[in-house]
């Protein structure tokens, strides 16, 4: 995560991009395009996605005509699927920290824009399935109402304009390259959020760079804080995991010293892609055991460079034997920090322990104490989905 480079003035306007910032659309992409591709014979990569993110839809279709040899027309293949993505557009769910930024921008009365490449009737189709979203808005600019999309400016210009502010005053919150190039073309200051793992690099020219809209800090930027954080902590609508606890990397005890129960993720690949890489924690329950304090890693783990998103929970206990194969059922309530990288095994080690002793400390909290109990926890694997858990979650 890059730090913010300095401003010579304070912000007071923010646009915010809607697809990948905002909305978790690549979940739908992919469940619209993956079966058109099959019933034309052919075979959806998901390491060839990140060529759409940014795009406008047209620019997007001719991508995927080109990728995979398709025997249509820009036209006849929007044609085809534009009517899939309309019935799909109510299925989108708001990425970690969507709700939590529009909601504080509101209250706080800090102007809102929000341009995205996508036509108009599509972002007020997807905004109409989340509460007070289009109310939260001073502006709304889609990629039909300007003559060029992002990577050009226009977009995120005639949103200032709407807002009646100069481009100075913006700040641009955006996931894709596109969309980055666009708002620095405008004048704005831009904080990069990467929806495409592992590619932060290629963002050096937004203003700041993070992992996700958890970790916006509004401060840095002269707008008013969040006052959510609890002791180097931020409570989270909490969820729910379950599996049987398998051999890991062989990492954990004998590299770092750090004994994690591993599950297997392809048991609940869904859930953890709809959550963002980084450190959370929360409760453990063992079958056999009891319940105990955990804190655990989402993501790709970049001393390592995991090659696939990876879910490894540390419970904060002295067991003195390993537990493969029990019943581990996990209730992810906080988070830390974000994922990051460090110069050194030992600096990684010391970050560990320093995540641990955060968990360890904030789980006394009524805030998070209060999830000790959940039955989820205690229930047997079989009986045990995030489903129960969000079904418990509901009646709090």
């Amino acid at each position: 995560m890059a730090a913010p480079k300095p401003i010579g003035r304070l912000i007071s306007h923010v646009i915010l991009d809607l697809d990948g910032t905002l909305l978790n659309t690549d979940s739908i992409v992919s469940r619209v395009v993956k079966p058109f591709l099959v019933k034309n014979g052919k075979t959806w990569d998901s390491k060839n996605a990140h060529k759409l993110v940014g795009k406008t839809p047209y620019e997007a279709a001719a991508v995927v005509l080109e990728d995979y040899g398709l025997p249509y027309s820009t036209e006849e293949f929007l044609s085809m699927v534009t009517p899939m993505f309309s019935e799909q557009w109510g299925n989108i769910k708001p990425l970690p920290g969507a709700n939590r930024l529009i909601k504080h921008l509101r209250s706080k009365g800090v102007p809102t824009a929000l341009a995205s490449n996508s036509p108009r009737s599509n972002i007020e189709a997807k905004i109409s399935c989340h509460h007070e979203w289009k109310e939260s808005f001073s502006a709304i600019v889609g990629g039909d109402e300007v003559e060029n999309g992002k990577p050009s400016p226009d977009i995120f210009l005639e949103a200032a304009k709407r807002m009646n502010t100069g481009p100075s005053n913006c700040l641009v919150i955006e996931d894709s390259l596109p969309g980055v190039t666009a708002g620095k073309a405008a004048g704005m200051h831009v904080i990069a959020v990467p929806s495409v793992p592992k590619k932060t690099a290629e963002f050096s020219s937004a203003d700041e760079v993070i992992n996700s809209l958890l970790d916006v800090r509004p401060e840095k930027w002269g707008l008013p804080p969040f006052d959510d954080w609890i002791e180097g902590t931020l409570p989270i609508e909490p969820w729910f995991i379950s599996g049987p606890v398998i051999k890991g990397f062989g990492r954990g005890s004998k590299v770092l010293g750090i004994p994690t129960a591993n599950l297997p993720a392809e048991n609940f690949s869904d859930v953890v892609s709809e959550h963002t890489s980084g450190v959370y924690f929360g409760w453990a329950g063992l079958s056999t055991r009891g319940i105990y304090k955990m804190v655990m890693s989402i993501g790709w783990n970049p001393y390592f460079d995991n090659t696939e998103k990876t879910v490894e929970p540390w419970l904060l206990h002295d067991f003195g034997e390993d537990f493969y194969g029990e019943e581990l059922r996990l209730a992810i309530v906080g988070y830390i920090r974000p994922e990051a990288n460090f110069p050194s095994l030992e600096s990684l080690i010391q970050r560990i322990h320093e995540d641990g002793r955060i968990a360890e400390k904030a789980l006394d909290l009524p805030v998070y104490a209060k999830y000790k109990d959940s039955p989820y926890l205690r229930k047997p694997l079989q009986q045990a989905n995030s489903s129960d858990g969000q079904a418990e979650l509901n009646s709090k």
